[in-house]
């Protein structure tokens, strides 16, 4: 009976290394998402990133010690077009990560290791105000203003999932993020408030033949950014998130994560039509979820 009650919260101990690839992408920060641009660009972009660190869980839970380190390879491309007149755009990023989780259950350490396709993402935008949609002549000559756009994310079940294994680079889910947003420029400053929500579709399949279910993740945003000339700027990042409380064939797991994050991305051009981006994230609070340092690399070309 003991053996019996010690796999049963070994189970639950361990869904918490489960946390780290989903957390991620909810920890995202993206500024600049919701500036002006001229229709008729195209973006092809290639990156790589890396987020270690501790993932917080409940304490009344038999597991200590966790940690999770996964690095993202990545490859997107996004159009601008007119939409009823508005500036519009759409994208896809496909991405490759690999990493590993480990952590101590009653006392024993465990540890595993995952590389293979994670989930694709899909995006597109619209601006609601701030002017019509512009060839780049007509928007070089226009006059800088509030900007109000609104976007869809979706995550599709594209990644490797195996329900016999806990933790997975697939989710085995759909999920979408609505978010609204708004950019001010202000002379060579600019500033972004971003809010959105991630809702989840449930996993039918989860590890062992359960069903598991995630509430919605309520994430704010914010970026000040200054921009020394075209393609050369910088901005620091804030950004808070809350929810995500688990259900595991109905049963409340008491999950709610809470956490804040800084961070800080500058844009160097490196010609004509190619830049790089440099990013670093650190978590400031974690209640629970994964308290990651994030650092990344992106090129990007245009044309």
């Amino acid at each position: 009976m003991r053996r019996l009650e010690a796999r049963r919260l070994y189970l639950v101990g361990c869904t918490a290394l489960a946390i780290a690839p989903s957390t991620v992408r909810a920890q995202e920060m993206e500024p600049r998402a919701y500036s002006p641009a001229p229709v008729g660009l195209n973006f092809l972009t290639a990156g790589v990133s890396q987020s270690s660190g501790g993932v917080a869980v409940d304490p009344t839970l038999p597991l200590d010690n966790v940690e999770a380190q996964f690095q993202t390879a990545t490859i997107g491309y996004q159009r601008t077009f007119a939409l009823f007149g508005r500036t519009a755009s759409a994208g896809m990023i496909l991405p490759y990560g690999w990493g590993d989780a480990s952590g101590d259950v009653f006392d024993e350490h465990r540890s595993i290791r995952r590389s293979g396709l994670a989930d694709a993402r899909l995006r597109m935008a619209v601006n609601l105000f701030g002017g019509p949609a512009g060839d780049p002549e007509q928007f070089a000559a226009r006059t800088r203003s509030t900007q109000i756009g609104a976007s869809v994310s979706v995550v599709a079940p594209t990644g490797e999932y195996d329900s016999s294994q806990l933790v997975n680079l697939g989710a085995n889910r759909w999920s979408v993020k609505p978010e609204i947003g708004v950019y001010q420029p202000l002379g060579r400053w600019s500033f972004e408030l971003a809010g959105g929500v991630w809702i989840f579709g449930d996993n039918n399949d989860f590890f062992g033949g359960h069903r598991r279910e995630q509430g919605p993740v309520t994430s704010l945003q914010t970026h000040v950014g200054y921009t020394f000339r075209p393609r050369l700027w910088m901005a620091a990042d804030w950004t808070y998130y809350w929810g995500g409380d688990t259900r595991l064939d109905g049963v409340d797991k008491r999950d709610r994560q809470e956490s804040t994050r800084a961070g800080f991305v500058v844009s160097f051009p490196l010609t004509k039509r190619d830049s790089l981006k440099l990013g670093w994230s650190e978590g400031v609070t974690s209640r629970i979820g994964a308290d990651f340092t994030t650092y990344s690399l992106l090129v990007q070309r245009a044309w």
